[in-house]
Order: structure tokens, then sequence, then C-alpha cells
């Protein structure tokens, strides 16, 4: 299912891809470079014009590059249909012959760029962002800096052609600034990066605008995954069916101290529809387990002896980190988790404790936020988030299984496909919601989703669930906030 599912997702590319597939639509010769550049400006004239019909003016914002020359030729259809444009840019050096052009075909409309000017970016309504386009390398200049910061302190509306100006393409970290747009209008395709990171708060609203190069772009195995994509994934139950039948979970954590998080994992587990769900924990969390949530199992477990076995043994699926700790007991389970060589999710302090007896296990789904993934690997978190596609490669050659790198935009890869998934909100940067995550994995797995099948969905019901949470605000939402909300999207999806 999973691979004949994901091709019919929307693909995200790279920028060296889409840029190969503009010299091949070249070299066909029935386009040019300039007709590119047309292309996409004429999509963004016609969202100007819809979406801010009112506006009495219009600044733009030209860079130096071919997202310079779109800028100049959006100018120039605005001109052409009546609305009132002021264009600025700074002395251009070495521009392309399509850049050219496009300031030809502007000053021949009676346009007349200006230098950039602080004081007329901080009064107006509507900015237009082509200052930087998917090319740019290296530290921003300090004319750069300012033009951006300026924009950013404006009230103005702002549209972003093909990426905001800061924002690298392929990753979606940002420069020194980076332009927070309104709308990003993207061209051709969809860059990769503009869907996780620091991308996602700097783009606002992502479209794709249609410039012909879907026929030369070639197979993609990054996808974007959102709640829209999943039409009928969860079918009815059968009449006859018994909780036996929707699989059996042993969800393992909870150290001294720390049983919530089992708690949580366990009840959203339950939630995302598995039949049973045993916790092994602590023998004093039980009554905390079990009190509040009386549908649950529970053993109590004090060390690794034959009985936990056997629980390991009568489960589907293994979930192992909410609370583990990282003393003698939780290290002792998450081996006896490995022996017992069944489907896993591995969490939390499950992952502290993999750093320190690296393997790879096919069987296995990890979940590690930028922070554990930087211990798993030996590196920092800075160096995670600084390139988060290589990081869950990486992670996946050196662990094996299906990763799943938390943040925003979540990444999720089995050495084969890498989904995106644009989901969720700030409001999961709160203690327990990683637990729910891993709960609702085990969940899916159990009633017969592939670790990859499980692992996407899980993270766009998760995502989903916490929008509808948020409904009363983002700042103050608990993971367990959650848990009616997957109920209601495991029926609805």
């Amino acid at each position: 299912m999973s691979e004949k599912y994901l091709s019919s997702l929307l693909s995200l590319y790279s920028v060296q891809q889409v840029r190969d597939a503009e010299v091949d639509a070249v070299r066909c010769g029935e386009i040019s470079l300039y007709d590119l550049v047309e292309r996409a400006a004429l999509a963004a004239s016609e969202q100007l014009q819809t979406l801010k019909p009112d506006s009495q003016s219009i600044l733009i914002l030209a860079g130096h590059g071919n997202n310079g020359a779109d800028a100049y030729v959006t100018a120039s259809m605005l001109i052409k249909a009546g609305r009132t444009v002021i264009l600025q840019a700074s002395a251009a050096h070495s521009p392309s012959e399509e850049l050219l052009l496009a300031i030809a075909c502007f000053e021949n409309l009676g346009g007349k760029a200006t230098l950039f000017c602080s004081d007329s970016i901080a009064t107006a309504e509507v900015i237009v962002d082509g200052l930087l386009g998917t090319g740019a390398k290296g530290e921003l200049s300090d004319e750069l800096v300012a033009v951006i910061s300026a924009v950013n302190r404006s009230d103005a509306w702002v549209l972003s052609l093909d990426v905001p100006s800061g924002i690298e393409p392929d990753t979606g970290i940002s420069k020194q600034v980076a332009i927070d747009a309104n709308m990003t209008l993207t061209f051709g395709a969809i860059k990769q990066g503009l869907l996780t990171s620091q991308a996602r708060h700097f783009c606002g609203q992502l479209l794709l605008a249609d410039i012909g190069l879907e026929s030369f772009l070639p197979p993609s195995k990054v996808k974007r995954l959102i709640s829209e994509d999943l039409p009928n994934i969860f079918l009815p139950r059968r009449r006859d069916s018994h909780k036996g039948n929707n699989g059996k979970v042993s969800v393992i954590g909870g150290d001294i101290g720390m049983s919530g998080a089992v708690r949580l994992a366990s009840e959203s587990c339950l939630r995302a529809g598995a039949g049973l769900v045993t916790v092994i924990s602590r023998p004093e969390h039980h009554t905390v387990v079990c009190t509040t949530r009386p549908e649950l199992m529970f053993w109590g477990c004090e060390l690794v002896d034959m009985e936990v076995y056997l629980k390991l043994g009568w489960a589907d699926v293994l979930v192992i980190g909410p609370g583990l700790g990282t003393t003698d007991w939780g290290y002792n389970l998450l081996k006896a988790v490995d022996l017992a060589d069944k489907p896993s999710v591995i969490d939390a302090d499950a992952l502290n404790l993999l750093c320190h007896f690296p393997q790879s296990n096919k069987h296995w789904v990890l979940t590690p936020h930028p922070g554990e993934a930087g211990r798993l690997l030996g590196v920092s978190t800075a160096e995670i988030e600084k390139d988060r596609f290589k990081a869950v490669r990486s992670l996946h050659e050196k662990y094996g299984g299906v990763i799943v790198l938390k943040g925003a935009g979540t990444l999720i890869y089995d050495g084969y496909d890498c989904v995106v998934a644009p989901v969720g909100n700030p409001g999961l940067a709160s203690g327990g919601c990683g637990d729910v995550l891993s709960g609702i994995i085990g969940a899916l797995i159990a009633q017969g989703f592939s670790n990859m099948e499980a692992a996407y969905l899980a993270v766009v019901i998760h995502g989903d669930a916490a929008d509808l949470a948020a409904k009363n605000g983002e700042r103050g939402m608990l993971a367990s906030d959650l848990m009616p909300y997957i109920h209601q999207l495991v029926n609805e999806i």
C-alpha cells in the first residue's frame, strides 16, 4: 500500500532538480528562460490583483538575479493592468540576460526603479519580495539585512516570489534574517525546504504556480502529506470484530517519578484504536495509571524477569521510552525489547539509551526530536537543524527502520521515501506531546499498517488533533487535550 499510496502525493524537489527541469524545458526549444520568467510574473500579478484589488500602490523589491527579473516583469504586468507600482532595487552586478530584458520592459512602460528606502517600506500597504531567489549563496549583505529587517518591521501584507528572501529552499533554514511573508508563491515545483524547519514560520501561506515544468521534473521520493491527502484510510470495522482483532500493545516506561509519560502514551494508543494495551512500569505507578484510565492493563516491573518477557511476547507491538529514564532499569527493559524482535516504537529515553549501543533494526520506528537526533548521531542540535533532510538520512543509515524526525515539518523516512508533514502547531512544544505520538504509532502498527504507514499517518493525526485542541489557544495546551481529537480523527479520516 505504502509505495502506491505515496506515489499520488504532492512531490517536493531540490533546487537543482528544478533548475535541471528548466534547462531541459529550454533545450526542447519550445520555451525560453524569459518565457518562464513571464509565466511566473503572470501568476504573481494575478494573485495580487485578486487578493489586493483595492491597494492604492504596490511596493516591489527587486534583487539582482532571476528573482529580480520576476519582480520587474510582475511590476510591468501590474502597470499594464492600471495599478500604481513603486519598484526599488540596488544597482545590478553582472545582470543576467533575463534581468536585462525585464528591466528594459519595465522602463519602456515608463517605470523607473529607485534605491531601497526604509521610509517607503515602513509605510507600504503591499510589498512584493523579489530580492533573493533559489540561487542565493552565503551571508546576506548589510544592505539586504537592512531591507529585510525594514520589511519585517512594517505592517505591510507581503508576497514572496518563489521563496522568502533569506530562506534556504533546500533545507528551510534562515540566513541572518528572512522575509516574514504572508504568502509565498513558488514557481514550477515546491522546494522541499519550504515545508520544514524555519521556513514553516516565514513562508506564510504557500502556493504553487504552474509555469510548465511538470513534464520535465523527475520522479521524486520526497512527498508532502497533509490530512486532505488521506481519504478513506480507516475503513469501518467488521460488525463481528473483537478486541483481539485490533491489536495488542505493550507500552514500557515510567521510571520512578515519571508515570505521566507512560500514562499519556498508553491512553493515546487506546484512543487511536488499539484493542488491548498493557503498561509495563514501576509497581508504584499502578494506581496513577489505572485509576484514571481503568481500560489499561498494568504490570509492575522491578526487574526484568520471565513475567516481563511473557508480557512482551503477548504483544503485537512494543512502545518503549516514555519516562523510561536512563538507569539500569530502563537499559535492561530496552535490551529485552530488542531480544523480543517485534515491531517496536523507540522514543524518548529509549533513544538516549540507544546512543550507548547503536545498532540497526529494520523492525523499529525511531521518533527523535532534534536534540535526541543529535545525540544519536553524535552532533549538535544545531547541526541537525542545519539540514533536516541530511539528518534523517544519516539516522536511517546508522539505525535502520523508519525514522520520524520531529519538529516544524516532521520528516518520516524509511530509506526509500521521505514524507514531509507540515502539520500541527507550536502548542505541541510542551511535555508529553511526543509520548502521545509514540502511542498513536504503536496503535496503528498493531492494527495492520506497515511501520512506514503507521508513522506518517500518526504524525498527521497527531498534528491535526493539536490543531483541534488549540481552538482556545496554543499557549497552555496540554498533551492530554489531544485525546478526544485522536479518537475523532481515526474515525473521520
